[in-house]
């Protein structure tokens, strides 16, 4: 007979207890250095981290949790990790090695991301960006994990766009194929995440591409005025509802990675911010690569 000690109350059985899906702690700050081909980086990382509790568990074990996430994050300083997901993947591998009364672990993790990207007049800049990496393991039933990126960017309203042009035309003389017609502009903010299976990787650094290519126009942290005037002027002549976001972002997607199996689920969420509203436009589409190769 198992000896539980009075101050074991975690450990408590309890007369009449339910089942929680997820218990566990949330916003562990860690430094995480990942090494991929010749680049190294170390990021600032936000860390939830769960576990399933079975009805006759009064409670989890918390510190468990801190133990795994110090043991794993601290080892990537001397030996980095291949990408967040990987690091995400072993923390929630040795989560249910510790909780052996859980069934499931996940881990969700996000961190500020620097990119260096080049604007349309030349110009170098670092652009800030986020990773997304999660990790979900059920007890013999494999472990999958999912990365991801959050990208600002910028749509021009095609209808207010087609509007004024009837509403201008015989009044403004403008040659539609040289100068497209005004319109309100809109703080887009996009996500995409993919869920492969433990043995494929996805570059963060691609979706963020794929991301960039799919809004109006990408934004920047530096515009001197003449760079300013190029990128109203390429989101004017690339404008974009935000279901042309997620769509074109969901061609790439399937153009980029016909290498991954049919079960791989995607995420494609898109938000542009109103300008002209007190509201904002949305999209999104959860599905799975066999579901958009149909």
């Amino acid at each position: 007979m198992k000896f539980i000690s009075a101050s074991d109350v975690q450990s408590r059985r309890l007369t009449n207890g339910f089942k929680l899906t997820r218990v566990g702690v949330t916003g562990v700050k860690k430094p995480v250095t990942v090494k991929r081909g010749k680049k190294t980086v170390t990021l600032t990382c936000d860390i939830d981290v769960f576990v399933d509790l079975p009805s006759s568990q009064k409670g989890s074990h918390m510190s468990r949790n801190l133990e795994v996430i110090a043991e794993i994050v601290d080892q990537s300083v001397r030996e980095p990790v291949t990408g967040l997901e990987t690091l995400s993947a072993n923390i929630c591998r040795s989560l249910l090695e510790r909780h052996e009364y859980a069934s499931y672990s996940e881990v969700n993790l996000k961190a500020d991301y620097f990119l260096e990207r080049t604007g349309l007049s030349g110009r170098k800049t670092l652009e800030a960006y986020k990773l997304i990496a999660k990790a979900v393991n059920r007890r013999n039933n494999g472990l999958k994990k999912l990365i991801g990126v959050e990208v600002i960017g910028m749509t021009a309203c095609p209808c207010a766009m087609e509007t004024l042009r009837e509403e201008l035309q015989g009044k403004v003389t403008f040659e539609r194929e040289k100068v497209p017609m005004i319109t309100h502009n809109q703080r887009n903010i996009t996500t995409v995440m993919i869920e492969v299976p433990e043995e494929y990787d996805v570059e963060a650094n691609d979706l963020i591409e794929i991301v960039e290519k799919s809004v109006s126009s990408p934004t920047f942290e530096i515009l001197k005025r003449a760079e300013e005037a190029k990128v109203v002027l390429a989101a004017h002549e690339n404008p974009k509802f935000v279901e042309d976001v997620v769509r074109e972002i969901l061609a790439r997607i399937l153009d980029n990675y016909s290498n991954l199996p049919d079960d791989v689920i995607v995420t494609v969420r898109s938000e542009s911010e109103e300008s002209i509203h007190k509201h904002n436009a949305f999209a999104e589409r959860v599905t799975t690569l066999k579901e958009l190769r149909e």
